[in-house]
Order: C-alpha cells, then sequence, then structure tokens
C-alpha cells in the first residue's frame, strides 16, 4: 500500500521483520517451556533465548534454495544460535507458528481499530451535541423532504460507528487464537501445557480444538467485519463528499496549511 494511505503502526506489525519477530518468540517460548517440563536441557532454552535472532535479507535467500518460509527462518535462527538450536521447532509443524503469529497481527491491528473508533466516536458525538439545532434539508431518494438538523445527521454516524465498534470486540476476541497442535492437531509431539503457555505470553487463547491450521471461519468474520466498517466509512465520506459539491455546499472539508487539492486547478 501507499505509504501515504497506511499509518506506521499498522505497517510495522505487518512488516516481514515484526512477523519474523514473533516467529522467533513462539519458537523461543515453547523451547522455555520444554525446559520447564525437563523435555530439553535448560542451558539450551537459555541460550536460545540469547542468542537467538535472524537476519530478514538471509533468510529470503535461503528461501530461494529450501522454497520453504518456515524453514529458511529456521536454518537462519539455527546460523545464529549454534548446537541449542536443535530444540527449535521440536514438536511443531509450519502452521502452529503462522496461524499463531497471525493472531497475534490480527489482534494487534484489531486493538489499533478499536482504539480509533472510540476516538472517531467522540469526536462525532462533540460535533453531533454542536450541531443539534443546526438546521439543513433532509433528503429522500435525493429529493428535499422534511427539514432536519446536522445534528441529527452526525447523530445516526455516531450510532453506526457504535455498532461497528461492537462488532470489532467480538471478533477480536474470536481471532485471539492459537495453536501449537502438530501436523493433524493431535498434539502427538508436544505437550498441551506448552500449547497454553506460549498462547497465554502472547496474549492468546489455545483454540479449542484444531486440524493442522485454526479453523479459518475466524479469519472470514474478522476481513467480514473490516469491510463493514469500510463500507460504513465510505458511506459517510461519500455522503460529505456530496455535500461540499458546489450546487450543495452544505459543508466544508477543513484543509491543513499548505495542503493542496489539485495540480490542475486552484
Amino acid at each position: 500500500m501507499i505509504n501515504r494511505y497506511s499509518r506506521p503502526q499498522m505497517r510495522a506489525i505487518w512488516s516481514e521483520t515484526r512477523k519474523f519477530q514473533i516467529w522467533l518468540e513462539i519458537e523461543t517460548i515453547a523451547c522455555e517451556a520444554m525446559a520447564r517440563l525437563g523435555l530439553i536441557p535448560k542451558e539450551d532454552a537459555a541460550a536460545i533465548r540469547k542468542k537467538g535472532k535472524f537476519e530478514v535479507d538471509e533468510i529470503a535467500e535461503i528461501e530461494k534454495r529450501t522454497n520453504h518460509d518456515v524453514i529458511a527462518f529456521l536454518e537462519n535462527v539455527a546460523s545464529y544460535v549454534g548446537p541449542a538450536a536443535r530444540w527449535i521447532h521440536q514438536g511443531l509443524t509450519s502452521s502452529d507458528i503462522l496461524d499463531t503469529t497471525l493472531a497475534v497481527q490480527m489482534t494487534e491491528s484489531a486493538q489499533i481499530l478499536s482504539d480509533d473508533l472510540v476516538v472517531l466516536r467522540k469526536t462525532i458525538g462533540k460535533q453531533a451535541q454542536r450541531y443539534k439545532k443546526t438546521p439543513m434539508i433532509g433528503r429522500s431518494h435525493g429529493i428535499h423532504a422534511e427539514p432536519i438538523t446536522f445534528g441529527l445527521k452526525l447523530a445516526l454516524m455516531f450510532d453506526e460507528f457504535g455498532r461497528a465498534e461492537e462488532r470489532l470486540a467480538q471478533v477480536r476476541d474470536r481471532v485471539r487464537i492459537g495453536k501449537l497442535s502438530g501436523a493433524v492437531g493431535t498434539h502427538a509431539h508436544l505437550d498441551p501445557r506448552i500449547e497454553r503457555e506460549v498462547c497465554q505470553k502472547l496474549g492468546l487463547r489455545p483454540a479449542t480444538i484444531s486440524t493442522q491450521i485454526v479453523q479459518r471461519d475466524r479469519h472470514a468474520e474478522f476481513l467480514t467485519t473490516l469491510a463493514l466498517i469500510a463500507s460504513s466509512i465510505d458511506r459517510w465520506a461519500t455522503e460529505f463528499r456530496h455535500l461540499q459539491r458546489t450546487e450543495v455546499l452544505e459543508v466544508e472539508e477543513f484543509f491543513g496549511e499548505g495542503q493542496k487539492g489539485s495540480s490542475a486547478m486552484p
């Protein structure tokens, strides 16, 4: 996405660096949990925590050979950790890392959006109160109808984004799910206690049941919720765009000092 239309916080969450940071944290916490259960030497888990690192460019080069992103990552981390790296990824499958990481990223993204909705509704609410007695024409199918107030229009907007806020909170909880249950979800090679510890430390809940993956209806609902929020934003943006037409001109958008709207027109 063009940087102008994306936010630094959101870009950071979905960057390659952040993705690999979460991958490394999952692998490290899993090894520390295994050490506490006496499954691997504690000094090896400590070495993984201390020496574990990666280089994005190096992973990309390794992946050209392996054609497998997780294996490329593991090889790169192992080159820094040394002999203790033999325990990294023990009992795990790629989707344990990928899906758990995706849950962290979606949860963090949802929190940013949720915080923004709170600020947006607070601003809309203030403006609705400010203009609650400011008359304007109401329209039916775009045709002049009966008088309303600009505050009423903003109150509708406030209410709509309140529902968006509720939906986002609900779906955020449903995507806050991780899994470390192996290739077919049976925990054949990894104690469920390790899954619980990793998820707890990442702010997630373990999947109640899974296969190789976390079930995709969770992600579909998340994307549907984002689409609903985007459609609300589009609806109100279009409304205010209409109200700024020369022949209507009932509202005007704020322009910052030095801001330009066209390369051809003043």
